[in-house]
């Protein structure tokens, strides 16, 4: 994720400085950043040392790990420096209390903001619905459903380790592990900012996930999957009002291509359904491209950039945001500030000039 954002500041044109990285293996510290993403060294390097990136004059921190540390968050909030992230913070009115009040001194002591978002949890399960609800008349219920098979997502340490595809199905549980307490929690925080947001009154969130077998071995890259352990994961989080669910989000996960006959079988990507006054549904799909041909290495790739753009983009608007919380319901609409690609004369007389 760090990479694709990265490319995006030197590659396209983004009024952004890059002032510094923070990296999380000895074999990439102390080389230039461009150097790490296949380019040309731009004289910045990158480092282990959270302390380091403490010290930089930076407006802004992104910051997108596998496993998220709200220490580290807190303390770039508390040296002035806002925040954008893909790994949580999604709809902080409804974290852990602790957690949030934690945040909000760091950013008060900080005169900084944090805004969480992503591609999902985020853009298709925030954004998209609280947009196309400016359609609605009155609204009934809102669901999101994701299909995707992670046979050619290249991260098997997400898929295998975090998301413990491959292991025994009666350890798969909302609660087995803390990654996967985390998973759900994010997901959950989803549903609440819809309903909070939409004045859905829910009483609960539920999170509930059934685990399927392999029926057959399956070689993920350097990982065996077993015939008998968890291929497949269907995760449902609902929000209901006096025991009527009103916005769902599923996840209809496999490994290894097998599909259990008995799930709802949408288009691959994901597919919104507001039901309502009007009714209306929409189907996500993230390709390299829809006209040329990709190696799926590129397809799989594109889900990257977008999830990395969405807070990219967002950085400005973080920026301009007051301290504390922004959310996806709170910011104004981010769009790319990129585009086409195409600058004024006067930029491109500018840029010649350096």
């Amino acid at each position: 994720m760090g990479g694709e954002i990265v490319t995006a500041i030197l590659d396209h044109g983004y009024d952004l400085e890059l002032v510094g990285a923070l990296v999380y293996s000895e074999t990439k510290n102390g080389v230039d950043i461009g150097t790490l993403v296949g380019r040309e060294p731009i004289g910045v390097t990158a480092t282990t040392d959270v302390d380091q990136i403490l010290k930089l004059d930076a407006d802004c921190v992104i910051y997108t790990p596998r496993t998220a540390a709200l220490d580290d968050v807190c303390r770039v909030l508390e040296s002035g420096k806002n925040v954008v992230t893909t790994a949580f913070l999604f709809h902080p009115a409804r974290i852990d209390a602790a957690d949030r009040d934690r945040v909000l001194a760091a950013c008060e002591k900080g005169a900084s903001s944090v805004h969480g978002c992503g591609i999902n949890p985020g853009n298709l399960s925030g954004v998209l619905p609280l947009a196309l609800s400016g359609m609605s008349r009155t609204i009934d219920k809102i669901t999101l459903q994701e299909r995707a098979d992670w046979s050619v997502y290249e991260s098997t340490g997400i898929t295998f380790d975090n998301m413990a595809f491959g292991r025994p199905v009666e350890e798969i549980s909302p609660t087995a592990t803390d990654f996967l307490a985390f998973n759900s929690s994010i997901f959950t925080e989803q549903v609440w900012l819809l309903a909070d947001a939409l004045n859905a009154g829910i009483d609960e969130v539920t999170a509930t996930v059934e685990a399927i077998p392999a029926e057959h071995d399956h070689q993920i890259f350097d990982h065996l999957l077993a015939a008998g352990t968890t291929a497949g994961q269907r995760w449902n989080w609902v929000g209901r009002r006096d025991t009527e669910p009103l916005i769902e989000i599923e996840t209809l996960w496999t490994v290894g291509g097998e599909y259990p006959s008995h799930w709802p079988k949408p288009a691959h990507g994901w597919t919104l359904t507001i039901e309502g006054d009007p009714s209306m549904r929409t189907h996500f799909m993230s390709l390299a491209s829809f006209t040329r041909d990709a190696t799926m290495e590129e397809h799989v790739r594109s889900a990257s950039v977008a999830t990395g753009m969405q807070i990219l983009n967002a950085v400005p608007a973080v920026c301009e945001a007051p301290p504390g919380f922004a959310t996806s319901a709170t910011l104004p609409l981010i769009r790319s500030h990129v585009g086409f690609g195409r600058l004024h004369r006067g930029q491109q007389l500018l840029s010649k000039g350096h």
